[in-house]
């Protein structure tokens, strides 16, 4: 069966105005538009941090890799302004049309893009940015939780690559995990370690940039699963950001 590539685009009038700066994540986050279980999330993330990092900025074109609740999209949909797109990327077994609704509503720079695992592929040049959190480490699980075979890692690499325009950048956050074989701490911890990403990245062609600790936490030491009452929510976090020279 030929696998096609499926592009929804949600969206309504505007009911709040995209005024905010680039460097205004304070008042990005206070947007009160935000879903309210996305809000309840921000002491932990820290958003205002991992968005400087980012470098993201209005007019930008960005890929929110697995974006789940659509906790940064809407934060990016305010960063990169009405004449940017924010695209909310997912596997289409786990897109809920519903949640994504109200995710999308009154945010027309925000579309999905939600296609079977195999057929998820940007056109080349045609993002300024990736957005990948806590899914990084998903690239080599071999399967996901539907149990569908999931692309060669490498594979989607070379095509992130191929879909950065010169300069564009690919913004990994994820849970910190343990040196070692990176599928099976993938597997069993649903982690990755800084180093990993750098060597898998650059790989593919991606220089190293910068990394931050700001989502650095030391009481974890990296041998428990995120899914583990005892740490879930409280993971220490790599960040990393690569660019396409």
């Amino acid at each position: 069966m030929k696998l096609r590539f499926v592009l929804l685009t949600l969206g309504l009038a505007l009911s709040a105005p995209l005024a905010a700066a680039p460097s205004d994540y304070a008042g990005v986050i206070a947007d009160r538009t935000r879903q309210t279980e996305n809000r309840a999330l921000d002491e932990g993330r820290m958003p205002a941090a991992v968005l400087d990092f980012s470098g993201i900025k209005r007019g930008d074109t960005v890929a929110d890799w697995q974006a789940g609740e659509g906790y940064y999209t809407e934060l990016l949909s305010r960063i990169v302004g009405p004449k940017g797109r924010v695209y909310g990327v997912f596997n289409v077994a786990f897109f809920k049309p519903d949640e994504w609704a109200k995710v999308s509503k009154g945010r027309p720079n925000v579309a999905v893009l939600a296609a079977l695992p195999q057929a998820l592929q940007f056109a080349p040049g045609s993002l300024d940015a990736i957005f990948t959190h806590l899914t990084f480490h998903d690239l080599f699980l071999g399967t996901n939780r539907a149990g569908v075979a999931l692309p060669n890692p490498q594979g989607v690499l070379a095509n992130w690559f191929a879909a950065l325009k010169p300069g564009g950048v690919v913004i990994v956050a994820d849970h910190a995990g343990p040196s070692g074989d990176i599928t099976a701490i993938a597997k069993r911890l649903h982690r990755i370690s800084a180093n990993a990403v750098k060597a898998e990245m650059a790989r593919d062609g991606f220089v190293f940039v910068a990394e931050s600790d700001v989502l650095h936490r030391s009481e974890d030491g990296h041998e428990t699963g995120v899914f583990d009452l005892s740490i879930r929510g409280h993971t220490d976090r790599i960040l990393l950001k690569f660019n396409k020279s």
